[in-house]
């Protein structure tokens, strides 16, 4: 038995009737549990709207309204996200930091996974200056300008890729000079056609190169007549 459940509620009302009913009353037993059942019902929905008047205990569509009303449709829940997911990027985007460098460089890192490089030109961290650490000969950076005021410059990063399968790239040994592999230069076909032949639409598959090429043969024949 829980609280608010249907026996606790029995048990609640019966426990008020007046003292001259007998022990055993099936009858009025069950008019009282039919009663019970129903404010049973509207406990739990009392409960669950409860639930829903807070980010970390709303479920189900409350948590979509309050992404909304928070972020309208720049936050949208993920096709088959949890609430759990849910509920955390609505609270890591409420308390991001917001306008400063540092919020910045979190908000890209977290979409890239990697660290952007950002210049303020009035900055001396970024530009270095006469005398100090930062600055001298043979080193990468950037010149400071006290003509452009509140500006930054920022560089931010692809995300690191996986590469493409079977092709080899540079800093590998796969593909190098004297090394027996097979390797081949990147096409964007692979990447960004399905590895389709643009003519026939036949699939393409570098390992099996010359089967495949002939039944692209093939099938412009066919296509030809």
């Amino acid at each position: 038995m829980a609280t608010g459940d249907q026996t606790d509620i029995f048990r609640r009302i019966k426990a008020l009737l007046p003292q001259w009913f007998s022990d055993n009353t099936p009858v009025l037993d069950a008019l009282l549990r039919g009663f019970a059942y129903a404010t049973a019902f509207v406990y739990v929905l009392i409960a669950y709207a409860a639930r829903q008047t807070r980010i970390k205990t709303a479920t189900d569509g409350w948590l979509d309204m309050i992404a909304a009303d928070f972020f309208g449709a720049s936050l949208l829940r993920k096709p088959g996200q949890s609430d759990a997911s849910f509920r955390g990027r609505i609270l890591a985007d409420l308390f991001r930091e917001q306008a400063t460098r540092n919020g910045l460089v979190k908000v890209l890192t977290a979409l890239t996974g990697r660290a952007p490089r950002i210049l303020e030109p009035q900055r001396p961290l970024d530009t270095g200056s006469y005398g100090g650490p930062l600055l001298g000969y043979s080193l990468a950076g950037g010149y400071g300008s006290m003509l452009l005021p509140y500006q930054a410059f920022v560089t931010a990063f692809r995300p690191a890729g996986t590469g493409i399968p079977y092709v080899a790239s540079y800093g590998t040994p796969n593909g190098g000079y004297g090394q027996a592999s097979q390797a081949e230069l990147a096409s964007i076909r692979i990447t960004h056609n399905s590895g389709r032949c643009e003519r026939c639409g036949h699939l393409r598959d570098h390992r099996q190169r010359q089967t495949r090429r002939n039944d692209c043969l093939d099938a412009h024949q066919q296509l030809a007549t």
